[in-house]
């Protein structure tokens, strides 16, 4: 048990996540006392670590010339919150002998910095040098960084980012949930009777959107979940053609649909969605290894994920992602390394790699991976670093990374494509340069303004509760998007 004791609320954020990072197994306990001497307590069951006003001063000396150059430091309680996070960080790693990759950062955009820094003018020679030093993190996280903004800002100049915008459709069922998975979905036969009423619900919300922003240019749609696939294929066919109704594709980029799951998966549903008109497609196997499908509750074989991906090639899919998750329960590095043999027999034209995030809300827990962190990190970065290069021999490039919290191992999640295959609406989750508006349960509307201020609207997340206030949820919409 790790016990911290903060100054104010504004330094509990940082503290507990930095704190986890290190120490991921370790259950952290966080409290605020205003009254406390030091900025920062934090207590182990072998002594203490203490930031206070000295600690932060001293090490604001050492860094004379460079104060206030931080990106987000544009005032004094901004530079203490990142001087108290830097001495924290330095702490624990003279206390574990480690280093964390992306060092103090714990957003979960990272590439945002590098994204703004290009923007402003920053080479590569400029950039690294200052990011490493400025957060503590990775020349190799650092360079990865500068080189996916460049990638998606060449990406994004085919979007019209003040007229444009683009859709996400959530279907929140699956085959069944696996252990991992934080997602507001649920296993498709404990919805069997309600799939008819969320269908009416969604789309009736469609058909508010298609009427009040039809006047704007729709550039990427996303239809995701769940497993948009656990559908019938009637069921789909019906929901596919409301939004041909709704939502003209004159101006449309990319659609998509994450076919996800291969026991979802059946020649009469890519057939439908072949006729629709879909140029993207996800098949997710996560890993080629069956013990782990066992584990982590895939109720299929590896010869099902190989099967559903030579279907869709046979069909004429020639935009096909699958995904992979480093850090699996009971997987050595030996296990990526046939799981990427495997997926380079199959070459998708796109690979995303997710490092494993453990979710209060999954069925798996810290508990279920193995306790030594210093391990943990070991074996991901090296999985990672197979990842990379197998992406790199297959010609894929990353075009975006994202974080989340609670990710074994403090790494990430990147995405690899062939040329002119890349995900154009996963750079757009990312980056937030253009409005994304979502319907269905759970999902979550980003209005963007032209000055960059972003608004946000929710759906609720439970599906009995979408179908019965979907009036609620539409009126929310209608006053996110009134001009």
């Amino acid at each position: 048990m790790i016990h911290v004791i903060c100054k104010s609320e504004a330094y509990t954020y940082n503290a507990y996540h930095i704190i986890k990072a290190f120490f991921p197994s370790e259950e952290v306990t966080v409290r605020t006392e205003e009254e406390a001497s030091r900025y920062l307590t934090v207590r182990f069951s072998c002594g203490e670590i203490a930031v206070g006003k000295e600690q932060v001063k001293e090490a604001a000396a050492c860094r004379a010339e460079d104060r206030g150059a931080g990106l987000f430091r544009e005032n004094e309680k901004s530079r203490i919150k990142y001087w108290i996070d830097t001495c924290l960080y330095h702490e624990l790693e003279k206390m574990t002998g480690r280093t964390l990759a992306w060092g103090i950062l714990t957003g979960v955009r990272p590439t945002k910095i590098a994204m703004q820094k290009l923007e402003a003018g920053w080479d590569r020679e400029t950039f690294v040098p200052w990011f490493l030093k400025e957060f503590c993190v990775s020349r190799r996280k650092a360079e990865l960084s500068f080189e996916i903004a460049v990638r998606e800002k060449e990406l994004l100049r085919e979007l019209d980012c003040e007229e444009g915008y683009s859709l996400y459709v959530g279907i929140p069922f699956c085959p069944s949930v696996c252990t991992y998975c934080s997602f507001s979905s649920g296993a498709l036969a404990d919805w069997k009777d309600r799939i008819g009423d969320y269908l009416d619900a969604l789309k009736k919300e469609l058909a508010f959107l298609g009427d009040a922003y039809g006047h704007r240019k729709l550039n990427t749609l996303y239809i995701g979940g769940g497993t948009p696939t656990t559908l019938a294929a009637s069921e789909l066919d019906d929901l596919l053609d409301c939004i041909d109704r709704y939502f003209p594709r004159e101006y449309l980029l990319e659609y998509t649909v994450e076919a996800g799951r291969p026991d979802s998966i059946t020649r009469e549903k890519l057939r439908v969605l072949k006729d629709h008109g879909i140029t993207r497609i996800s098949i997710n196997p996560q890993s080629m290894q069956q013990k782990t499908l066992d584990v982590i509750g895939r109720r299929h074989r590896v010869e099902d994920i190989v099967e559903a991906y030579g279907i869709a090639r046979e069909m004429g899919f020639d935009n096909i992602n699958m995904d992979l998750i480093a850090g699996l329960p009971g997987e050595e590095a030996s296990d990526m390394a046939d799981t990427l043999k495997q997926i380079r027999k199959l070459a998708p034209d796109s690979l995303t790699v997710h490092s494993l995030a453990v979710k209060r809300a999954a069925k798996m827990g810290f508990g279920d991976l193995e306790p030594d962190a210093g391990k943990v990190s070991r074996t991901l970065s090296e999985m990672i670093g197979m990842a990379q290069e197998t992406a790199c021999q297959m010609g894929l490039s990353p075009y975006y990374l994202y974080r989340q919290k609670n990710i074994a191992g403090n790494f990430e999640n990147v995405g690899y494509a062939k040329e002119g295959k890349a995900g154009i609406y996963n750079i757009l989750i990312m980056e937030e340069k253009q409005t994304i508006v979502a319907c269905g349960a759970g999902s979550v509307s980003k209005r963007v303004y032209p000055d960059g201020r972003i608004e946000r609207c929710e759906n609720v997340k439970d599906v009995a509760s979408f179908i019965e206030r979907i009036d609620e949820m539409i009126e929310r919409k209608r006053k996110l998007l009134e001009d």
